[in-house]
């Protein structure tokens, strides 16, 4: 028996569909907040549920859907989720690495690891800026770690540094009107 030929990564990642989020969409948020906090291919990963607890992550989807949370989905098409891009608000007093201000929600995106680096982080966050425009969102939020080849993605997307926190950079983008 042939086994069947994968196509090529690229025509794989050329062929996901880009989805608004729905509430069944939380266990891949997830899953993808693990990836963006575990990125280092080159160092141990716990498992799911164990990074999930950590202290600084365990929070950071909890009672999702809440006003304002929004996100978008890179679906393969056998409908398997293999990407996320979300946004969430924050207040001074509750918030996460990339927090600025209030009015300014912070984003968070991860692709599964296999896929990055061939343009699917870059269609989600296409996405989802339009997505905040649209929700009249004036500037999105995010923390990147300074050795994180995503920042080259993000900077080249229009954010700009306001702010170091330790090994982080804090971005900021303008958004639109």
């Amino acid at each position: 028996m042939v086994a069947k030929a994968e196509p090529p990564l690229d025509a794989a990642v050329a062929a996901c569909r880009i989805r608004s989020a729905g509430s069944n969409d939380l266990p891949l948020l997830r899953e993808m907040l693990f990836e963006a906090a575990f990125w280092r291919a080159d160092a141990p990963r716990p498992g799911l549920a164990e990074g999930l607890a950590r202290p600084d992550l365990a929070p950071l989807l909890d009672a999702w859907g809440r006003r304002g949370d929004t996100a978008v989905v890179a679906e393969a098409p056998t409908r398997e989720g293999v990407g996320a891009a979300w946004y969430r608000f924050w207040s001074v007093d509750v918030h996460s690495y990339g927090f600025v201000a209030s009015e300014i929600p912070e984003l968070g995106i991860a692709v599964r690891p296999a896929l990055r680096g061939h343009g699917l982080g870059s269609r989600l966050l296409r996405a989802l800026l339009a997505q905040a425009a649209r929700d009249r969102i004036r500037q999105l939020s995010l923390s990147v770690e300074t050795e994180n080849p995503a920042l080259r993605l993000y900077e080249r997307s229009g954010f700009r540094r306001v702010g170091r926190v330790g090994g982080a950079w804090t971005l900021v983008a303008d958004v639109g009107s």
